[in-house]
């Protein structure tokens, strides 16, 4: 990196995060600083739902899941306009009424402590996972790639969240999160017409389109009914929908945004909002990585994006393999070069299934020397992430892009990690200063709420930062935070819809029902007995179901 890039970067993130401080701070009552005073706009509330729901992750892992697969991971997000309706007409509507800090207060009036305790509880779990995820991916991702230390990455992310989401609370992480997405939004618009102005001369916005299509990376959607995909139009409609529904109507780090609204309208304007933009948003930086991958059509690409790969190879028995696979690929590239261009001028059936041959030939050339990295960190006894998808974007800022925009990437990675983990301690902190201490414990109150709320907010900052400083992953990072949620989310919508709609269903019932669902997610995720966007239906079905057998037992227990 150039001195320009360093000043892009540490300007940019450190004026977000002392203006955020500066215009946000003193607040001292529990409307102030959980609920940002009730006075969010709908754009402030649709940007900084977007802004939580778009971590670093995404900017990283996305554009890699569409350089290997192309597009058709947009239709994850197929049930969000479903899921936005139903969270717009039933949960907003009530969490205004009762005007709740968090979720999982209204499951106590409707059930009692221990079930409101529990939610809470799913809640912390998942979502502190989550907060360490968030930290960690772009952390790891950097320091590999920039030659950072892992430890110093990850605590100055998590400090600096840290710093704003303390002194301000939810009116802070808000404010920031415009001035973050204004950012991001922009960053990602300059790397997109990057990318095309370093295509060759030749090749246009049509041809280009051409180039993906013949790779197969346009495809957007796939109807089969084949269980094992991950991602199809129902398992995005149907899944997806359960997904988004719990994720927006029960996850505090969703619902503390549109609870600080002004007005019943604010929210569900806020809510929309992210409705309308985020599949489009999705789309755009999933486009961005078919354009990448456009991109290394004409130039050449390493074997393995990671560079830890390449140097874990050195000195072990597969070397000389490695060195073999990478001499194949550079016959590789040259020659599907020719027939890309070829294709362009005569567009015919035998030239696009040549290029697919050739991609074919490339993709296991690619997986060989995933097998080799994987052996040799083995002997090495070095943990190695081989799958290099979450690589392919950072790689490619790093190796094309002019001084200065490489600093404003940077930064972009780095403020969408800030600005979900921010929401993310956000709502941990108050979760477990309203539904946890306060309700507990008598001599926390409204008068010494929010010192406890800053505080926790540290603790789980501290808790994230220490947790990132000792995670591994070797999972697509974007599939990885999903899946996180799925072993969860589908139990707590089951429990609010049931508190919703089945008015019969008591408290013990749906307790144990919980517990009992809880456990076989667990398993059922721990045993890959499906794809992960039918956990939450499952998970939701299954606790409704099992609640209602525990009641008719119940009930004939009583009875007898």
């Amino acid at each position: 990196m150039q001195s320009l890039d360093w000043f892009v970067l540490i300007f940019t993130l450190l004026s977000i995060v002392i203006y955020g401080t500066v215009k946000t701070r003193g607040a001292k009552t529990a409307n102030a600083y959980l609920k940002a005073g009730n006075d969010a706009k709908w754009w402030t509330i649709g940007l900084s739902v977007m802004a939580t729901q778009a971590s670093a992750i995404t900017f990283l892992s996305t554009p890699g899941q569409a350089y290997n697969d192309g597009l058709g991971f947009v239709q994850f997000y197929f049930g969000l306009p479903i899921a936005i309706i139903i969270v717009c007409s039933i949960f907003i509507p009530i969490y205004h009424k009762l005007k709740v800090y968090t979720a999982y207060e209204f499951l106590e009036s409707r059930f009692d402590l221990k079930t409101r305790s529990l939610t809470a509880v799913l809640f912390l779990i998942q979502r502190s996972l989550s907060a360490s995820i968030t930290i960690f991916a772009p952390a790891i991702i950097l320091s590999t790639v920039l030659g950072w230390d892992l430890i110093t990455t990850n605590i100055i992310i998590g400090s600096l969240v840290i710093i704003y989401t303390v002194s301000g609370g939810t009116k802070a992480v808000n404010f920031t999160q415009k001035y973050q997405m204004g950012v991001i939004l922009i960053g990602l618009v300059i790397v997109l017409f990057t990318i095309f102005n370093l295509l060759p001369n030749d090749i246009n916005f049509d041809k280009a389109i051409k180039v993906a299509s013949a790779n197969s990376k346009m495809e957007v959607l796939n109807f089969s009914f084949d269980f094992e995909n991950r991602y199809t139009v129902w398992s995005g409609i149907i899944g997806g929908t359960f997904l988004m529904m719990s994720y927006f109507g029960t996850d505090q780090s969703q619902v503390q945004r549109y609870l600080s609204g002004k007005s019943l309208k604010e929210m569900q304007l806020g809510m929309i909002f992210n409705g309308i933009f985020k599949i489009p948003m999705q789309f755009f930086i999933l486009f961005i990585g078919v354009m990448v991958f456009v991109f290394y059509q004409f130039n050449p690409s390493p074997l393995n994006f990671n560079p830890q790969g390449e140097e874990v190879i050195v000195n072990t028995v597969y070397q000389n393999e490695y060195i073999e696979l990478k001499e194949s690929l550079e016959d590789n590239f040259k020659e599907k070069t020719l027939v890309v261009n070829q294709f362009l001028i005569n567009e015919n059936q035998e030239l696009r299934d040549k290029i697919n041959s050739l991609s074919k030939q490339e993709q296991n050339l690619r997986d060989r020397a995933k097998t080799l990295i994987g052996k040799a960190a083995v002997v090495k006894n070095q943990k190695i992430e081989s799958n290099d998808k979450d690589y392919v974007f950072i790689h490619f800022i790093l190796e094309n892009l002019p001084k200065g925009l490489i600093g404003l990437l940077l930064a972009v990675i780095i403020s969408a990690a800030m600005s979900s983990t921010s929401s993310e301690i956000n709502a941990l902190a108050t979760t477990t200063s309203i539904d946890i201490l306060k309700r507990n414990f008598s001599y926390i109150n409204d008068d010494n709420i929010v010192f406890f709320t800053k505080l926790m907010t540290l603790f789980w900052g501290l808790c994230a930062i220490a947790v990132a400083c000792v995670a591994y992953l070797a999972d697509n990072l974007i599939q990885l935070v999903n899946i996180i949620g799925s072993i969860f989310y589908g139990n707590v919508l089951g429990i609010f819809l049931i508190a919703f709609f089945v008015k019969a269903l008591k408290s013990n019932a749906v307790f144990i029902g919980a517990i009992i669902t809880q456990a076989t997610i667990i398993i059922a995720w721990f045993y890959d007995w499906m794809p992960f966007l039918w956990l939450n239906v499952f998970g939701c079905v299954m606790v409704i179901l099992i609640s209602f057998l525990i009641h008719l037992t119940l009930k004939g227990f009583k009875a007898s």
